[in-house]
């Protein structure tokens, strides 16, 4: 059977840099890269077919929600044709996403004939762990699923910070195993089982989450300072900002997350557009100020 590696964690934690990571250390392997994004936009797969990888991509939602699960069995489903000699599938599931029903869902579609879970990898950040476990429920699952945990971006955070969140996540899930990570680094096989743990285990998720709420930003090729600008004292309400924009004259991969704004050099999407995912009872809002840019 196909070993499957499932990645989770939550918006701005490092899922993008580890699957870039793991591309790179298995060129001679052939695998495929599923990659579900909660927005409407495809930004990571699309940075993912930049480092040469075989991709497949579910924008949208939720892999796991009733909205987009008949289209993630499809496409999985599909992988063996459509990618003969496949040896592994790398699935990243979305920073909202609750993995606790994947073991569920491969048993009741007769996919678990073709494959096999080998592992869970959560990714969590140390800064924004204590946060995020009390007011997301599903950030708590999908530790709770995980079998090995990256406690990444350690080179931005305190002893103490780091120390925190390990205690967090052991207290979640005691049987797993953590990792201290810089930029996602990791050395071990990615499908090698890990301990087993008791969190896979769940329902399919409602199609409308009311904690998140998706908006689409179109700056065109001007106006990514000034959409900075007028975000910013609203930024406590915003989860993730993510795309490609001209910056300085440059096209540039623009991501925000609670580490902070990432402006780099780099293209592989739609120039000019932005994807937001922000909190879901402060929508209205966030809709509201960012209407000031349409006006000028």
């Amino acid at each position: 059977m196909t070993p499957i590696c499932l990645v989770t964690g939550f918006l701005g934690t490092g899922k993008t840099t580890l699957l870039k990571n793991i591309v790179a250390r298995h060129r001679g392997r052939r695998l495929v890269y599923l990659v579900n994004e909660f927005s409407a936009m495809d930004v990571d797969g699309a940075l993912l077919l930049g480092e040469g990888a075989d991709t497949v991509s579910i924008p949208g939602g939720s892999i796991f929600c009733k909205c987009l699960v008949s289209q993630f069995i499809d496409r999985l489903g599909e992988i063996p044709a459509k990618h003969p000699g496949v040896e592994g599938v790398v699935i990243e599931a979305s920073g909202v996403a609750d993995p606790a029903v994947v073991r569920k869902m491969l048993a009741e579609t007769g996919l678990d004939k073709l494959y096999q879970l080998r592992s869970v990898l959560s990714v969590a950040d140390p800064k924004s762990l204590y946060k995020l476990l009390k007011t997301l429920p599903n950030i708590r699952s999908q530790l709770a699923a995980s079998d090995r945990a990256l406690v990444n971006k350690c080179d931005l955070c305190s002893e103490d910070e780091i120390r925190r969140a390990e205690d967090q996540i052991r207290e979640i899930n005691p049987a797993v195993a953590l990792f201290r990570t810089v930029r996602c680094e990791v050395d071990f096989d990615i499908f090698s089982p890990g301990a087993p743990t008791g969190g896979v285990d769940g329902e399919y998720g409602l199609c409308r989450d009311p904690n998140f709420a998706k908006i689409s930003v179109e700056l065109g090729e001007t106006g990514f300072e000034d959409f900075q600008r007028l975000l910013a004292p609203a930024l406590q309400d915003v989860f993730r900002v993510k795309g490609f924009a001209l910056v300085g004259g440059e096209p540039s991969l623009v991501d925000y997350s609670e580490a902070g704004w990432d402006v780099r050099p780099g293209a592989g999407g739609e120039l000019g557009r932005l994807a937001m995912i922000v909190s879901g009872a402060a929508e209205v809002r966030l809709r509201e100020r960012l209407g000031k840019l349409a006006e000028g």
